[in-house]
């Protein structure tokens, strides 16, 4: 019974953030019925081996829900994407533990002395112990990639490949994440177990917590070479980029959202990013918190197969309407492969 009711709780949480994610869950009501299904079954089949395949359906559904998610942060801070996930599944028991549905923290990380935001107390190692609380998954997600990326026991781990899983895990267990002496082993196996190592791969998406491939997967690789300038509010980076601060869009973002967390306002950030509707913003888009300049130190630009004007003005901080008038182009005309864009 007390499993059942985590998972009616964890339920209720997640019924929220599935609307609020429908790139991420096509069927929002197929993936309740599925919780339902989970939570009746653990009720008439206490079996172990029933028990086993109904924690099996909740993982399913947290990869699904996460996903997406763990990608993001693996492009942005070179976490392995199946390392996130198997860390989230273990610490949060895919979502149903106490302070995972309390708290919103998906990987047991306490408070620190470097932690001012809302605690939540629990019995850990020791008795009534401080952890972080988050108002949302996400920002535990988050949290996790900048957790890992300041502190120095961890940066040895940056050196490996983000296909290297296994180095990830052990080097996990031998800074001493958790206490557990398996905790590589648990990990290593989850991510085997459920195939977690394939949101790894250059080229592959989360699409419904399905691994599909994406031509346009790599197209924003070159926000890499943009300089880090702080972090916002909810813990993302903040870079710069031809004299401009700029921030990185994720799934879930559009201008509404960004123009409370930047205190920009929604008009501006449309003017700045040379964006004619206001809405939702694709994942990886740059987002520029300034007006865009007249040229780069860059002189030209050569268009690769599939690339937009507009792309092209993003990657560079360069206003849409001087590329356009450099180039002889009119506006709703797009580049071709080959072709040589000026960029000053």
């Amino acid at each position: 019974m007390r499993k059942m009711r985590r998972i009616l709780r964890y339920l209720a949480n997640r019924h929220s953030l599935i609307a609020n994610r429908s790139s991420l869950i096509a069927n929002r009501s197929s993936l309740i019925a599925i919780f339902f299904l989970v939570s009746c079954f653990m009720f008439l089949a206490p079996s172990a081996a029933a028990q086993g395949s109904s924690y099996d359906i909740v993982v399913g559904v947290y990869i699904k829900a996460y996903s997406a998610v763990a990608v993001e942060e693996m492009n942005q801070y070179h976490i392995p994407a199946s390392i996130t996930l198997a860390q989230g599944i273990i610490e949060s028991g895919a979502g149903l533990s106490k302070l995972a549905s309390e708290a919103n923290n998906h990987f047991g990380i306490k408070c620190h002395t470097d932690w001012a935001g809302p605690t939540y107390y629990q019995t850990d190692d020791h008795v009534n112990e401080c952890f972080r609380k988050y108002s949302h998954p996400e920002e535990s997600f988050r949290d996790h990639s900048y957790f890992l990326t300041q502190r120095d026991r961890y940066k040895v781990l940056f050196s490996l490949q983000v296909t290297d899983y296994r180095g990830w895990a052990e080097g996990l267990e031998a800074a001493g994440y958790a206490t557990n002496r398996q905790y590589a082993e648990r990990l290593i196996h989850t991510i085997e177990k459920y195939q977690l190592y394939m949101y790894d791969k250059p080229g592959y998406i989360a699409q419904n917590g399905v691994p599909a491939i994406d031509p346009d997967f790599t197209r924003y690789a070159w926000i890499a070479t943009f300089i880090s300038s702080g972090y916002a509010d909810d813990g993302r980076r903040i870079y710069e980029n031809n004299d401009l601060k700029c921030i990185v869009a994720n799934s879930t973002d559009n201008l509404s959202k960004l123009a409370v967390l930047l205190d920009i306002s929604e008009k501006r950030l449309m003017k700045y990013n040379d964006l004619k509707y206001p809405g939702s913003l694709e994942a990886g888009q740059v987002v520029y918190l300034e007006p865009k300049r007249r040229r780069t130190s860059t002189g030209i630009h050569l268009v690769k197969n599939g690339e937009t004007l507009y792309e092209i003005s993003q990657r560079y901080g360069i206003k849409m309407k001087l590329l356009l008038k450099r180039s002889g182009m009119t506006e709703g005309i797009e580049p071709y492969p080959g072709q040589v864009l000026l960029l000053k």
